[in-house]
């Protein structure tokens, strides 16, 4: 009997849920299934999870396959539709025991197709909280779910469901555990990790919850925040960055566009401005600060002078590690009916993005030369430094290890480091 196969398309916390549900699959019984934990975030991810579904019916034909995840949330008529799928399952059933267990060998041909009921009814926090996956060297955690804001391009809350919080108490509690097993770097993750707090009694802010990990784990030597929306950032979250060292000096922001009326037809929260004196207060409260930001090239409207503007927002906010979205219209959003950029322009304009953050990445590397870090590594040649900067070393180095390094050179892309 062989063991259940995920496969996971899309962003870290999907990552971390199909570990999570590894455990209950397994302990409900299950053995050659194929589950596959799908992305709703563009159209072409919806593409491409059905070609994803399509190879693995060819590879395993006689082994079932279970479609969840955002895009099994947002859409289950369409993959019900697919014959090589046996169920669909939604994104608050699959981190349920009684999915799996109804999910069991014996019963695969009794259950209803389709698993998926109004995520937006859902209030609660998942229960489930498994101890680090992925690698040896760091561990993620997830500490909020969903999201309540509405942005025109994003069709996520829809697969997430609104937001809700994980209690401080039992995040902490995790994160002993984990340090206990030797982690040496906690990241705590979710869908909008600023909007914590916001269900739980007394309303504490996401500020909070790091102070008090920091304060309660004294033995955890790293800890970082997946990314955040920088307009909510809270007093607490900002003397973190001021005071704390263990808190890593890395920040990836979801900024998305750089022009304030883009910015107002995105629905989003904050404007030009917002963003340049959140970067430049954290630079004045922890110097050796990194940025990085999530960008759409081409949303719809977009002149060319409005992407300018984008395009200066890398330099204007010292951005290093840029995520580009070339915009994808996703059915179902508001943004999908505005009047649409040509695709060759969204195309060049991604490109130039992109150019403009490699550009950054080699502006940063050059800075290192010489520099002492504490490295994490994340196999015996590579690691990152606190900034989330790739280092190589030539000589192996212990896996999972914080190994302090003197920057000797760099290769265009990475660091190169020799042990102290």
């Amino acid at each position: 009997m062989s063991a259940p196969k995920f496969t996971t398309l899309g962003c870290r916390l999907n990552a971390y849920e199909s570990e999570a549900m590894r455990e209950l699959a397994t302990a409900a019984g299950l053995s050659n299934v194929q589950v596959i934990n799908t992305c709703a975030v563009t159209a072409e991810a919806v593409r491409k999870a059905k070609k994803e579904i399509r190879k693995l019916a060819r590879e395993n034909p006689d082994a079932p396959i279970i479609v969840t995840g955002c895009a099994a949330q947002t859409e289950p008529e369409t993959f019900a539709a697919m014959a090589e799928v046996t169920r669909v399952v939604g994104n608050h059933e699959k981190m349920q025991p009684d999915t799996w267990q109804s999910l069991a060998p014996d019963l695969i041909g009794e259950t209803e197709k389709v698993i998926v009921n109004d995520i937006m009814s859902v209030t609660e926090t998942a229960g489930h909280m498994i101890d680090g996956f992925g690698t040896r060297s760091r561990a993620y955690v997830q500490v909020q779910n969903g999201c309540d804001h509405r942005c025109t391009f994003c069709i996520i809350p829809y697969g997430r469901g609104n937001s809700r919080s994980v209690p401080a108490g039992v995040v902490v509690e995790q994160i002993k555990r984990l340090v206990g097993r030797g982690f040496n770097e906690v990241v705590l993750t979710g869908v909008d990790l600023t909007s914590w707090g916001a269900d739980l009694p007394a309303t504490p802010r996401f500020g909070d919850l790091v102070m008090r990990i920091l304060k309660l784990v004294p033995d955890l030597p790293r800890l970082r925040i997946s990314s955040i929306d920088s307009i909510e950032a809270d007093d607490n979250l900002m003397q973190a960055i001021a005071t704390e060292p263990r808190l890593m000096p890395h920040l990836h922001l979801s900024l998305q566009h750089g022009d304030d009326l883009i910015l107002k037809r995105m629905k989003r929260r904050h404007l030009r401005d917002d963003a340049i004196r959140f970067t430049e207060e954290a630079l004045k409260l922890r110097p050796e600060m990194t940025f990085g930001a999530d960008i759409i090239a081409g949303f719809p409207t977009e002149t060319e002078a409005h992407f300018a503007n984008s395009l200066k927002l890398v330099d204007d906010c010292q951005l290093t590690w840029l995520h580009v979205f070339p915009y994808s219209a996703r059915e179902g959003t508001p943004a999908a009916r505005m009047p649409a950029v040509n695709g060759a322009a969204i195309k060049e304009r991604a490109a130039a993005l992109r150019a403009a953050g490699e550009r950054r990445v080699a502006m940063h590397l050059a800075t290192q030369q010489g520099r002492q870090h504490s490295i994490l590594m994340e196999n015996p040649h590579m690691g990152r430094t606190e900034q989330f900067t790739e280092v190589r070393f030539d000589l192996p180095q212990t896996e999972g290890a914080l190994v302090s390094g003197r920057i000797t050179g760099q290769d265009g892309a990475v660091l190169l480091a020799e042990a102290l």
